[in-house]
């Protein structure tokens, strides 16, 4: 990214979520002034995160699309001033190339796409751009995607898109290596959909790229622990541990001191040898 390098895999990634929306389903209006939200992307950084993921458009089901120059309004001022005052690497999470580029312009060293290069301009721009993209998996759009989704097996269909996204971002110019996938934790699902993927996302490792997940605060925790999104916090925490020893590299939250502290006891774990006590 831009002539540096994040390692993926070894360590896990936590990848904080800076939502500069008014209408996301956590955490919607808390960071919508630029102030505000530099603020809490500075203290995430402080915190451990590597990333700092910022979008300007909720992407919750039944969202309906920003237009471009709002979206553009509001993640460039965050961005270009956490690219001066901190040094963790800056994603842009957007389906649209037009923001994509001016937050590329403005400092943001990654794409996070949760549409994996709908837009037929954003492969294109990343592979000018020579930076990193994360491709989801989403069924529909966030507006239609819980509109009764179905599966014939929710893995291996994730997983046939996935790799369908990795040939067309491959076609488009981009490198191999510079790609991510997402199985789009929520993104049409049922619950139950989102719990077999987390079982089974190791399966996912043959696609041969790091897998990023987001669990963070979503409707299926909910589901099964009976808790409101403020309570979520636990189960978040569960789910990511749960990833990483199924093979996940990257974590994206809304609570970063909370995730950064339990995935370093579980990489501590990982990597602990007897000959070392």
């Amino acid at each position: 990214m831009g002539g540096r390098t994040l390692e993926v895999g070894p360590v896990p990634v936590v990848m904080g979520i800076l939502n500069v929306t008014p209408d996301s389903f956590s955490d919607g209006g808390r960071f919508l002034d630029a102030g505000t939200a530099v603020a809490h992307g500075l203290d995430m950084a402080a915190s451990g995160a590597a990333i700092l993921d910022v979008g300007g458009e909720s992407t919750r089901p039944g969202a309906d699309e920003v237009p471009v120059g709002e979206q553009v309004r509001r993640v460039v001022p965050v961005i270009t001033e956490l690219k001066r005052r901190c040094d963790v690497f800056l994603s842009i999470d957007t389906r649209n190339a037009l923001v994509a580029r001016s937050a590329l312009d403005a400092g943001a060293d990654m794409i996070n796409d949760v549409s994996a290069l709908a837009d037929p301009d954003m492969g294109p721009l990343a592979a000018e751009a020579g930076c990193p993209v994360v491709l989801m998996h989403m069924q529909g759009t966030p507006a239609t995607m819980q509109d009764r989704p179905d599966y014939s097996d929710i893995v291996a269909d994730v997983l046939h898109f996935l790799a369908n996204a990795l040939q067309r971002a491959v076609e488009s110019g981009i490198a191999f290596e510079q790609t991510i996938i997402d199985p789009g934790i929520g993104f049409g699902k049922t619950a139950m959909h989102n719990l077999l993927l987390l079982r089974r996302l190791d399966e996912l490792a043959r696609l041969g790229r790091p897998i990023l997940v987001g669990t963070s605060r979503k409707s299926f925790i909910g589901h099964v622990l009976g808790a409101d999104v403020p309570d979520r916090l636990i189960g978040t925490v569960a789910s990511c541990v749960w990833t990483r020893a199924r093979g996940a590299a990257i974590f994206r939250v809304h609570d970063v001191p909370e995730a950064v502290q339990a995935l370093t006891l579980t990489a501590a774990i990982e990597h602990a040898h007897e000959a070392d006590t």
